[in-house]
């Protein structure tokens, strides 16, 4: 597996924690999500493709 989708996962995992159990911390939570979506698509233009 490649750091970026471990990375993306982990993020991803953690936004749906920060979710439900700490629904106050609010801007946080989304900009984990952000993150992890960017990195996962990344990581899939690297595999389809072969850049970067």
């Amino acid at each position: 597996m490649d750091i970026l989708l471990i990375v993306g996962i982990i993020l991803l995992v953690l936004w749906l924690l920060g979710l439900f159990t700490l629904p106050s911390l609010g801007g946080l939570i989304y900009i984990a999500l952000v993150l992890a979506i960017i990195l996962i698509i990344i990581w899939l233009l690297r595999r389809v493709f072969r850049i970067f």
